[in-house]
């Protein structure tokens, strides 16, 4: 563990309300953990009730002024946390990896990376948030002149709920539009992974962020369900499970704010007979392997043309049961842990359902070690559509492999789920690629890749997957509202 890392984990972590690091209002503290050996990382002040409503007050008071700032000095401090974040990637790397578990290095590259690209990509549009005049008609007004136009305003004040997976990229997705649009935030991170989450509070305060504008609370979900129905709250964005999407839409119902959810999948990957094979198969095992299967976007449901399927399902099992297991400090390791006990407990009840089912796995299916929240990447063969391994998400390192025939509507079996968040195709013909491509009801679909992100890419999906698009010039969408103004001249 490095020098900057112990540092900051020593003595225990506190809430940012306002611009200080205060004690949770009962003084109550949980324990995180380490997955790759379940020992305890240090303690985090427990967020409830009380705090959520001393962090709304923060926010509101900050908003005028948060708001009123030039636009250029709102993308000035956005810049700034994304060169932070740059200048400090090792550590913020290092932090991820011994909270959720994953690669120290994939974590520094991958989820530091971008999100020090999503806050300067935002922080360009913090300049160019535009409205529009209108040649309005006003055919029960003759003879009279108008000037009509509108203005796109910030929506206020606005709770950013996200998940364990990627604590601090889904922290970026939210942060990044909401403050360069003008808002003010209360950043809840799952109690499972919060400390990046207070690493970065500490970012906004060197970048010179006012106090009040970001502010962070840890706790459970009280503090959650707290946030989602507070009535002084103008819109909450969530990423998590759609069971607990649910709840958040019911509960922001009292003063009906707005809200933005990206939630589960199960998303399909098609490989036909013609696709690359090799490439295909390289992609197909990163589609469900990628972030040890906790990902919404897996490609957990791996469709293969029949006259290929045998030979394609065995390589990408054989490459599989080659993938190095370890802990996310190990440079080597390419799988790490799940998150945390109730997390592996639940990947091995489907492992175990799948095969009583009558599936049969050609890798993997057990317990990988015997301490910390391993499980073996599995690769399930003799499924059947109505299986449990194949209609739910299992949030672990599992695919299920079905046949398909050229003769089958692959695009219908496809869309046979609840889901609708990504797909991907694997073919060389791009016709097909195409019209497939616009049969799929999914929110991203990649062709012959997958996890194919870009911060310029619309993020987000159909169906119970969610409600409104992340990343992008959509994301401005969510954080902001439009007011109409006509002056009779």
């Amino acid at each position: 563990m490095s020098t900057p890392v112990r540092e900051f984990l020593r003595g225990p972590k506190k809430l940012l309300i306002d611009g200080n690091w205060v004690d949770a209002a009962s003084g109550r503290t949980f324990s995180t953990y380490d997955p790759a050996t379940g020992d305890q990382l240090t303690e985090v002040a427990h967020g409830e009730r009380a705090d959520v409503d001393r962090a709304v007050r923060a926010a509101r008071n900050a908003f005028e002024g948060w708001a009123s700032l030039k636009p250029n000095e709102r993308e000035r401090l956005l810049w700034r946390v994304g060169d932070i974040l740059s200048e400090r990637a090792a550590e913020f790397g290092e932090l991820e990896a011994l909270d959720n578990g994953k690669s120290a290095a994939i974590a520094t590259a991958v989820d530091v990376g971008w999100s020090a690209d999503i806050f300067r990509y935002y922080a360009g549009w913090a300049t160019k948030i535009e409205g529009s005049t209108v040649n309005v008609s006003m055919p029960f007004a003759p003879g009279a002149e108008f000037h009509a136009y509108t203005l796109r305003e910030p929506v206020g004040v606005c709770g950013l709920i996200v998940p364990w997976n990627f604590p601090l990229l889904m922290a970026a997705f939210k942060l990044g539009p909401a403050l360069a649009t003008g808002n003010t935030v209360i950043l809840k991170p799952a109690e499972q992974t919060p400390l990046t989450a207070l690493l970065l509070g500490e970012v906004f305060q060197e970048a010179g962020f006012p106090p009040g504008v970001v502010n962070i609370i840890t706790g459970f979900g009280e503090a959650g369900a707290a946030l989602s129905g507070h009535d002084e709250v103008d819109k909450v964005a969530f990423t998590g499970s759609t069971e607990v999407g649910k709840k958040i839409v019911d509960a922001a119902k009292g003063n009906l704010k707005k809200v933005s959810l990206e939630l589960g999948g199960k998303s399909a990957n098609i490989v036909f007979a013609d696709a690359d094979f090799d490439a295909a198969v390289e992609g197909s095992l990163n589609a469900w392997l990628f972030n040890h299967g906790q990902c919404c976007v897996a490609g957990t449901r791996l469709f293969v043309e029949d006259s290929i399927f045998e030979k394609f399902t065995e390589a990408v099992a054989h490459a599989a049961s080659q993938v190095k297991i370890g802990p996310g400090l190990d440079p080597a390791t390419q799988l790490g842990p799940l998150i945390s006990q109730e997390q592996f407990d639940k990947v091995s009840g489907y492992l175990r359902e799948g095969i009583a089912e009558g599936a049969r796995a050609l890798t993997g299916g057990k317990r990988w070690g015997d301490s910390g929240y391993f499980v073996e990447p599995t690769v399930f063969v003799d499924v059947e559509p109505e299986f449990s391994i194949v209609r739910e998400e299992i949030f672990g390192p599992v695919v299920a492999a079905m046949p398909f025939s050229a003769s089958d509507d692959i695009a219908a079996l496809a869309n046979d789920s609840i889901y609708g968040l990504a797909a991907g195709i694997w073919t060389r013909d791009l016709s097909k690629a195409h019209r497939t491509a616009r049969r799929l009801h999914a929110g991203s679909v990649w062709i012959n890749q997958y996890n194919g992100f870009d911060t310029a890419m619309p993020f987000g999906g159909y169906k119970q997957s969610g409600w409104g698009r992340e990343l992008g010039a959509t994301a401005i969408d969510l954080y902001t509202q439009t007011k109409a103004v006509n002056v009779a001249l």
